[in-house]
């Protein structure tokens, strides 16, 4: 793995009520500017969805599970293995305990699974895209990753529509900081 500065004041406010989560810093997006979910088509996808789930950077945190860059033997980019990802979960707990998110948004399989190994959830991707899940002291969402290969294993109308009930329960959650958000508030 290539090392990439991958943490900057261009992951957003801290703290922060939502925080993202990604899979790793790509070559042609985070690699490049040391902001993750930039530049690159992820980025561009990414930048569109929360638009439509009616958020921007300003708003939440983004972060990756892994923080250095992991390319193949043809230096392309490639999904990170267990162990780095778990080499990478002191630098995720640390993020999360800095943050203090209410909300924090899996983007992707990775990210999950990185959460999941900071504390169990319990959450699938394929079975809770866009749905509410309690988790630490807030909520989980998991989502697809914004990367155009997603669309392999989900829909872009179905993305679409897993980020509008994200963007539904967080204005309600949100808006509600103040009193305990309840099993009726799950989506999807």
């Amino acid at each position: 793995m290539r090392h990439v500065h991958a943490l900057s004041p261009g992951n957003g406010p801290v703290p922060a009520a939502v925080m993202c989560v990604a899979e790793a810093p790509g070559r042609l997006g985070a690699a490049l500017t040391g902001v993750p979910l930039t530049r690159d088509v992820a980025g561009r996808r990414f930048e569109a969805f929360l638009a439509l789930a009616g958020l921007s950077r300003d708003d939440v945190f983004v972060t990756n599970a892994v923080l250095c860059l992991p390319l193949d033997a043809a230096g392309r980019n490639r999904r990170p293995t267990f162990e780095e990802v778990t080499a990478c979960a002191p630098l995720l707990r640390a993020q999360l305990a800095l943050v203090r998110p209410r909300i924090v948004l899996a983007l992707g399989a990775t990210a999950l699974r990185a959460l999941a190994g900071i504390e169990p959830h319990g959450a699938s991707l394929a079975r809770d895209a866009g749905r509410a899940i309690p988790w630490r002291d807030g909520w989980l969402i998991p989502l697809y990753h914004p990367a155009f290969r997603s669309t392999v294993h989900r829909a872009q109308r179905l993305q679409e529509d897993d980020w509008r009930s994200a963007s539904h329960f967080i204005r309600r959650a949100l808006a509600d900081a103040l009193e305990p958000v309840t099993g009726s508030w799950l989506v999807g």
